[in-house]
């Protein structure tokens, strides 16, 4: 099987979305499949324009996986649907997450969703990370088949984190028990609440990610990373994700939406404890008191903070269970899923529907 696995704008992209498709290739390879990763025969669209007139403009694959929403994905919908080639769109955007993640971005919505309704109706099947993202998308609604699969965790990435440790710590001035997150610095992702609750403990918090300073960047973002509390530290993109739970002791992570939240998987690969917001989307990934402590107020997750403080065994059990919890979003199980999705286009069948991943039936 040759797979087209395409992440348009790949080179300028950050964050989850990347993560999440490189995973892919990696699950999709030690499934044995072969991926090719650009649609076009020479590698990107201009270079291969010489070959459009004798109709070898795009590259040969047996089906069409696309992860973004932009023209050249679809030009590749456009070319599988013209040629009978199996197409998959996965929906790593809703209009509900980009919210509160660039300023103004909310204003953008509903043209949005009006948007992806009308291209995630061209596959042949949508794939989201969750169950939540799934009845998101069919409330549009999207006219075709939605199916889920888990975004995974690449442990084998994360190997060694503990050897970035004390290095880390010294970099940016940490000490104690370090409040961390990881990822791209929006408000989306619980910026307001992150902050005040350093605001209002004397824990050292630190944020692992970019952060917009142009145009692009939120009231928010501008507040918070220009003049934040003396206890949170911004770090900006850092070479190194294995830095960021190397040094941090306990993941905090108040977003207020996710399709699934691959840097929390990464936290609980590494056995650390997490603090969530309680939202639907971790009802189908976590428990709380067994894998995570979830809150949704600023006075829970302080509580839960100092509880983790004071209990270093509740630390330690939290981490443990989280550890197991990643084991079940593994790629391998990733790729199992994925090529099923694959055969049963091929076949000229419907996919079929993914197990709960609680029951560490898929991933």
């Amino acid at each position: 099987m040759r797979t087209l696995d395409y992440l348009e704008f790949e080179d300028r992209l950050r964050g989850g979305i990347v993560t999440a498709t490189r995973q892919q290739r990696a699950a999709l390879r030690g499934r044995g499949v072969d991926v090719v990763e650009s649609p076009w025969r020479d590698g990107d669209p201009v270079r291969s324009l010489p070959g459009a007139l004798s109709g070898e403009y795009f590259a040969d694959y047996d089906v069409a996986h696309c992860n973004t929403i932009g023209p050249g994905s679809l030009a590749v919908a456009r070319h599988a649907k013209a040629n009978d080639i199996p197409l998959v769109l996965h929906a790593h955007t809703t209009g509900e997450d980009f919210a509160e993640s660039f300023r103004h971005s909310e204003k953008a919505v509903p043209l949005l969703k009006r948007y992806l309704r009308w291209f995630y109706a061209q596959a042949d099947v949508v794939l989201c990370p969750s169950d939540y993202t799934r009845a998101v998308l069919e409330s549009y609604p999207v006219d075709a088949p939605v199916r889920t699969v888990s975004n995974g965790v690449d442990v084998e990435s994360l190997d060694g984190f503990e050897e970035f440790r004390e290095e880390t710590r010294e970099r940016f001035d940490l000490d104690g028990m370090v409040v961390f997150s990881v990822g791209e610095v929006f408000e989306r992702k619980g910026l307001s609440t992150f902050c005040e609750l350093a605001e209002e403990t004397t824990y050292d918090f630190a944020w692992f990610g970019h952060y917009e300073t142009g145009p692009a960047a939120s009231e928010e973002v501008r507040r918070w990373v220009g003049d934040p509390p003396e206890n949170v530290t911004f770090t900006g993109f850092v070479e190194d994700k294995r830095m960021a739970f190397g040094a941090g002791d306990v993941y905090c992570f108040p977003t207020k939406n996710e399709n699934q939240g691959i840097a929390v998987l990464e936290a609980m690969a590494c056995g650390k404890p997490v603090v969530l917001r309680d939202i639907p989307v971790f009802e189908e990934f976590f428990e709380h008191g067994r894998d995570c402590l979830k809150c949704s107020t600023r006075k829970e997750f302080r509580d839960a903070l100092d509880r983790l403080a004071a209990d270093p065994g509740l630390r330690e059990r939290l981490g443990a269970n989280a550890r197991e919890t990643a084991a079940r979003h593994s790629l391998e199980r990733v790729g199992e899923r994925l090529v099923d999705v694959y055969e049963s286009l091929l076949a000229g069948e419907t996919p079929p529907e993914a197990a709960d991943a609680r029951d560490g039936a898929d991933a």
